[in-house]
């Protein structure tokens, strides 16, 4: 696994970071935010595109592939994948993102307008389109397999995720690196999202906007960052002795139909890819021990989740966490980001809070694990990403079968 985050560099000072509660979130420091009504996000703060890439890396690939890059890199080292003695046709890289190069999007429109379209860079559309994320970690380490990007805006890493699943279960790869990626905190990115009327404005308490199923709640804050996961046939794992973290044994995917941002009534969609997810993997409501949820902290969508939560799980619905509330929301790189730490809270028997949880609204009346993690042994977890466009995504994880 490999994970850059607005909570630390990798997968452990994350977790640690999200187990005590503490926040990633805080004033926007990579532009001047001070027009906007919404001026806080959660940035990644120690990344350095240097640390993981070359120079004329840097340069021509915008700052999604770069995050792309360094998770890769970091779930590789973590897999103890031995490239050398792996056949590379068998090994796929999925990774999408919800918006792609934004940043140099920008940046570029600016140079063509000030300085006419003989300024602008040969390496412009590759350094942008979501594929390049997949496609860089490929030409990297010569990845041959099944390669691309989905786009479903924030439902995006759990589709990479699960397209990735069966494609192995189809037969063809062994390996696949899926996951997702995003860097949008730009002045763009932000108006189209303060224009939707999407985003907190509790610029005064950065550490407290993001509040999933709290009463106060008044939308998501924007975060950036990176999550990949090597994910593998089970033959093929065991045969290298791999350390497994976890199974992913079932994936749900459905459409709303219902309208461009606003869910559908009850959860509708969710539902169905929840109880998908379930059929999938053969398991029944009662088994699931945990539910990351998408929750973003606006006022509408934790709503529809919850309703879409106790229509599926009845009178046994298991304890649930919305870990936006400390990362804010990666959008594009939710998903990937999301399932390292549903994985790691399975692995670990211990449930990342929901922070800023003051005065739970009546509406959401189920276990949000508020404020404070708590320890809770299950084999069976799931993880929502839900996206405009009424897109959803749900994946299951079960603890790792003994070989």
């Amino acid at each position: 696994m490999g994970l850059v985050s607005p909570l630390g560099m990798g997968v452990a000072p994350s977790w640690e970071a999200l187990v005590h509660g503490r926040s990633g979130i805080g004033p926007l420091t990579r532009f001047d935010a001070s027009p906007l009504p919404t001026r806080i996000a959660g940035e990644v703060r120690d990344f350095r595109a240097e640390d993981w890439m070359d120079a004329r890396e840097v340069r021509r690939n915008d700052r999604f592939i770069h995050f792309a890059l360094a998770a890769a890199e970091m779930a590789i080292r973590d897999s103890q994948l031995d490239l050398p003695r792996t056949d590379l046709e068998r090994v796929g890289v999925i990774i999408g993102s919800g918006m792609g190069g934004l940043e140099t999007i920008e940046n570029t429109d600016q140079i063509l307008r000030e300085r006419g379209h003989r300024k602008v860079s040969p390496f412009f559309i590759p350094g942008v389109i979501a594929n390049l994320a997949p496609g860089q970690v490929s030409l990297r380490y010569g990845l041959r397999g099944p390669n691309f990007a989905p786009v479903s805006a924030c439902a995006t890493g759990n589709h990479a995720l699960g397209e990735a699943m069966l494609l192995i279960e189809r037969g063809m790869a062994d390996v696949i690196l899926a996951g997702g990626t995003e860097a949008t905190l730009t002045p763009l990115g932000l108006a189209g999202f303060i224009a939707a009327r999407a985003m907190s404005e509790r610029n005064e308490a950065p550490a407290q906007a993001s509040r999933p199923f709290d009463r106060g709640r008044d939308g998501f804050v924007p975060a950036e960052g990176a999550g990949v996961l090597v994910l593998e046939s089970r033959a093929q794992a065991r045969a290298r002795g791999a350390r497994v973290y976890a199974e992913l044994a079932g994936y749900g995917a459905s459409a709303d139909a219902h309208h461009i941002t606003a869910p559908a009534a009850g959860g509708e969609g969710a539902q169905r890819a929840m109880r998908m997810a379930m059929r999938m993997a053969e398991v029944n409501p009662a088994e699931v021990g945990y539910i990351n949820v998408h929750a973003t902290s606006t006022p509408v969508g934790d709503v529809a989740e919850c309703d879409a939560i106790r229509a599926v799980f009845g009178a046994q619905i298991p304890p649930v966490s919305a870990t936006k509330s400390m990362t804010g929301h990666m959008l594009g790189a939710a998903g990937g980001a999301e399932a390292i730490f549903t994985i790691l809270a399975m692995n670990h028997s211990l449930l990342p809070p929901t922070i800023n949880v003051e005065d739970q609204d009546p509406a959401c009346p189920i276990d949000v694990v508020p404020n404070v993690a708590r320890e809770h042994q299950f084999d069976v977890a799931i993880s929502n990403g839900f996206g405009f466009g009424g897109t959803n995504a749900s994946l299951l994880f079960r603890k790792a079968k003994e070989a």
